[in-house]
């Protein structure tokens, strides 16, 4: 992908573009993909979470809960928006904490990536290590999150479908952007 063909000449930022939507949708990827594009930083919130806990993901929710990890995320999150120059992967259920949607609305290029729920399954077994999966049938966990998730979803600036791979993706997001 060169840059002359995705328009990623003309983007300026003003505020950081952060992707949302299902784990295993492809968004720690893709948004390496488009922040290499436009050449500015890339960031994965739960990265960041782990940093500041100096635990992983699943022992937070396993010791602590969900509750706690959600507030800890919104306060990553929040920080993270302070760089207008990147590109943030949250967690999927990060929008499931309103003051955390409400500051990346205001405060980023908010985009939902989405799929449908048989791409997620095959995605998401490709990893042992998310805890709202471990012991359930992924396909009604992932079914049942995205049915109560995506009115939340639906509140990103736009919407694009992962599903057929990252270059898509990425060529649909810098055409948005260079038109902000």
């Amino acid at each position: 992908m060169s840059a002359k063909t995705l328009n990623s000449e003309h983007v300026i930022l003003k505020k950081p573009v952060a992707l949302i939507g299902m784990m295993g949708v492809g968004k720690t990827h893709i948004g390496r993909l488009l922040a290499k594009e436009l050449g500015i930083s890339f960031v994965d919130s739960d990265d960041e979470i782990v940093l500041s806990a100096g635990q992983s993901v699943a022992d937070i929710f396993e010791f602590y809960g969900e509750a706690a990890f959600r507030d800890l995320e919104s306060k990553v999150i929040e920080r993270l928006l302070g760089n207008k120059a990147s590109v943030i992967s949250t967690g999927g259920g990060s929008v499931t904490q309103p003051q955390t949607l409400e500051k990346m609305k205001l405060g980023a290029h908010l985009i939902w990536l989405t799929s449908d729920v048989d791409v997620l399954v095959e995605r998401t077994a490709r990893r042992d290590d998310r805890p709202l999966l471990k012991g359930r049938d992924p396909r009604a966990v992932l079914s049942a999150l995205l049915d109560a998730r995506s009115s939340l979803y639906e509140q990103a600036e736009l919407h694009v479908d992962s599903s057929r791979g990252g270059g898509h993706v990425v060529r649909t997001i810098i055409d948005y952007l260079a038109d902000q």
